[in-house]
């Protein structure tokens, strides 16, 4: 009798053991669940401007947060600047050239340009200017999707004058990312378009 008790019990306390083994450890651990995925946090500035007013026959107004460089770029004309957004690794290509019964093709070849996107935009939209009172006309292109630009543009005064602007971020283009400052630095565009003067 007292060998089915001691062998009950070894078998009690090894099955005890093992239950308690394999329950005992998963219960101390905690559930994994899924990160949600997230982007850090961007800090936008307060909105504030002042003049770009050089010897280039334009000028306009540019935020306070930003700074112009010429563009050395060993292809560059008279008048080609960068507006650098150094905190979000930005930057407005802007250039410049003078009509000269050409117009049509400038204007075809910035279409061309905003359009060679498609590949990986998912919409592009555009905006079209016009303040005859200051002789500026053009069209915003507002690029969705991870292309390399978000935002594109052109203005003229349709005789003398065209512009072209474009934005690009110096890191991989993520859309969903990118988002709020892409948001932001359009604000700033629409601000440079309505603030445009052009030189006799």
């Amino acid at each position: 009798m007292k060998k089915n008790n001691s062998t009950s019990t070894i078998l009690f306390l090894f099955t005890f053991i093992i239950l308690g083994g394999l329950f005992g450890g998963t219960a101390c651990k905690k559930q994994t669940v899924p990160k949600p995925r997230g982007y850090f946090r961007i800090d936008l500035p307060q909105k504030n401007y002042h003049l770009f007013d050089s010897a280039c026959p334009y000028s306009f107004e540019y935020p306070v947060y930003s700074r112009i460089a010429a563009d050395t770029d060993f292809n560059t004309e008279p008048c080609w600047i960068n507006i650098l957004y150094p905190a979000y690794n930005a930057n407005i290509h802007i250039s410049y050239k003078q009509v000269h019964n050409n117009l049509d093709e400038m204007v075809e070849d910035a279409h061309a340009l905003v359009y060679k996107h498609t590949i990986k935009a998912d919409a592009i939209n555009e905006e079209i200017f016009q303040n005859p009172e200051k002789k500026v006309f053009g069209i915003l292109y507002d690029i969705h999707g991870d292309a390399a630009s978000s935002v594109q543009f052109w203005l003229t005064d349709s005789t003398d004058h065209y512009l072209r602007g474009a934005l690009y971020f110096m890191v991989e283009p993520a859309e969903d990312s990118l988002a709020p400052v892409i948001a932001f630095i359009k604000e700033d565009i629409l601000h440079l378009i309505e603030t445009m003067n052009w030189k006799k």
